[in-house]
């Protein structure tokens, strides 16, 4: 027998003896009156009061007839302390039965050691949880990473950082939700299934509904059905949730991820990028109290306003190819085979200098930038430019070579965006699984008219790795997607 598997035999001996004692070893509800972090930041205001705490149990040190440990609860970790003629005998010889890990109500009085620690005297305590595993040392019980994400409730109690990221992530998240309330914009829900995947270039998940013998598909954005509340009159409209892409997993990828999408009547890409950098600008500066931070090595300045750069000017800087001078599809193939880029056999013009992009910009863009109108061929939902039509009115945010937020001008002409659609479907007609399906429905809503609008989704999860200095998006996703275990 392994020691983890001693230890747990010996645990389960220990429940088996406070049941015997007439003791439930898993409590009832119990009433806290202070969490650890209101008897140690105001400790003025408790000392020598009755309070009670409830936390679990993460150290024990015996000494004779009296005993120091420490419980960890929402706020933090308090020391307490008993001897046995505090607590009388019967419940002190109990306490021997107690593990790291047990969850307890403990009841007694703050006071401080002559060491100057708080320290909770302990005159009763309640058992609540008995623990019948030992949890993994601080240190050294838990490095494999991939366990650490397959078991996140071990992760939390043993890495005192993870817990701060969580706490981090709903920060974030609830500033996007006051600013944009403050702003008089309207949280919704859309379908999560719908008979249609749409909204962006994505290979989505499929299933099944049984009883209406349908097949359905896991929403890889909230684009359209967003739109769809635009025409009905909601001027002014956000989702923050959850969407499903069926694509690999890297760093930067996680099959099920969360995107806030924002839409706004009678504005424009323009209007979304002033948005964008104000809503990031003010979390910064809201979490961290100033306009940067630190990302591994890099220092990155989230002050507005952001430099605002075009594709094919992008392209130029960095890899010294003036698509400007490149105006036809076959001097564009011919300029990508000599620099080794991989084209598909039906790429146009706009998607090789996309490709451009991706392989010579991206990774480059470590500050905070927006790279605005894409080629229409890579656009299909966004308005074509008023003063190139090779091009959308669309923007992406990049910060740290990262993709972090996606807007258009959005395509209200339902006529242009048939054909879009069209063109979509000739792409996947040829085996490309992440272009555009037909949405029959979408186009009809747009029949009835929909107004000029500016739309801008975010990445939150890229975003949370920024603030959070993480370097993988797996550390700031609670249970992220593994493959399981055999």
């Amino acid at each position: 027998m392994n020691q983890e598997n001693e230890l747990i035999k010996i645990r389960h001996e220990k429940l088996k003896e406070i049941y015997n004692k007439g003791i439930d070893p898993f409590g009832q509800k119990y009433n806290v009156t202070h969490l650890s972090s209101d008897i140690l930041d105001c400790f003025e205001a408790v000392e020598n009061q009755e309070v009670s705490l409830a936390g679990r149990l993460v150290s024990i040190r015996e000494h004779g007839k009296a005993c120091f440990g420490n419980i960890q609860d929402g706020g933090g970790k308090i020391q307490f302390y008993f001897n046995i003629n505090g607590i009388g005998e019967e419940m002190f010889e109990l306490f021997k039965l107690m593990d790291i890990g047990d969850f307890l109500g403990i009841e007694g009085t703050p006071f401080k050691t002559r060491r100057g620690e708080i320290t909770v005297e302990v005159k009763s305590y309640t058992i609540l949880s008995k623990s019948l595993r030992p949890l993994p040392e601080k240190w050294h019980g838990l490095k494999d990473v991939e366990l650490r994400y397959r078991q996140r409730y071990l992760d939390l109690i043993a890495n005192e950082n993870v817990k701060k990221t969580f706490v981090l992530r709903s920060r974030i998240i609830q500033s996007f939700r006051n600013q944009l309330n403050e702003r008089g914009f309207l949280e919704v829900e859309t379908p999560t299934m719908s008979t249609v995947a749409g909204g962006a270039s994505a290979r989505p998940f499929q299933t099944h509904h049984n009883a209406l013998d349908t097949d359905l598909y896991l929403r890889i954005a909230t684009e359209l059905h967003l739109k769809r509340l635009l025409v009905g009159g909601m001027d002014k409209v956000y989702e923050l949730g959850k969407v499903f892409r069926n694509e690999g997993i890297s760093t930067i990828h996680n099959p099920e991820f969360t995107s806030l999408e924002v839409y706004e009547a009678y504005a424009d890409y323009h209007d979304m990028m002033d948005l964008t950098e104000e809503l990031i600008a003010n979390i910064c500066k809201e979490v961290f109290g100033k306009n940067s931070v630190t990302y591994g090595e890099k220092d990155i300045d989230f002050s507005t306003p952001w430099p605002r750069l075009s594709m094919i000017d992008a392209v130029k800087e960095y890899s010294g190819v003036d698509f400007n001078l490149i105006d036809n599809k076959e001097a564009a193939i011919k300029e990508a085979k000599l620099r080794n880029i991989e084209l598909n056999d039906d790429d146009e013009w706009g998607n090789i200098l996309a490709a451009f992009f991706e392989t010579y910009c991206e990774e480059k863009l470590i500050q905070p930038v927006f790279i605005k109108d894409y080629p229409i061929e890579v656009s299909p939902l966004a308005k074509t430019s008023r003063s190139d039509s090779r091009f959308t009115e669309r923007f992406e945010a990049f910060v740290d070579g990262k993709e972090i937020a996606n807007a258009f001008s959005e395509l209200n002409d339902p006529l242009d965006q048939r054909k879009r659609f069209e063109a979509q479907i000739s792409r996947r007609q040829k085996g490309d699984e992440e272009a555009h399906m037909m949405d029959e429905d979408f186009l009809i809503s747009l029949e009835y008219g929909m107004p000029p609008a500016g739309g801008l989704g975010i990445g939150i999860d890229r975003l949370i790795m920024l603030f959070s200095d993480s370097s993988s998006i797996r550390d700031v996703i609670l249970f992220p997607t593994l493959k399981p275990r055999i």
